[in-house]
């Protein structure tokens, strides 16, 4: 089985990283913004970004076979998304 690093997988990553720092550290007690009850509900937010980010990774890589159009895709896919975040927002 090869090894291909896609940008899903950085994300994936990213959010592992977050939900991590956010239950360890419980940046929301810092900011006295919010109860930090919240900070679990935060990580676990992110937890379930990080694992629905996984699972479109293992569709796109289904879906397309070569490398640099999966890169191509899964890029779209992460600028389309912030994209219609920022517009929402």
């Amino acid at each position: 089985m090869k090894i291909r690093i896609t940008p899903l997988n950085f994300a994936t990553a990213f959010f592992l990283v977050l939900a991590l720092v956010t239950w360890l550290f419980k940046p929301a007690s810092i900011i006295n913004k919010q109860p930090q009850q919240l900070s679990g509900a935060i990580a676990l937010i992110f937890l379930v970004y990080a694992v629905g980010s996984a699972f479109l990774d293992l569709i796109f890589r289904n879906l397309f076979k070569e490398l640099k159009t999966l890169w191509l895709v899964e890029g779209s896919f992460i600028v389309f998304t912030a994209v219609i975040y920022l517009l929402v927002k």
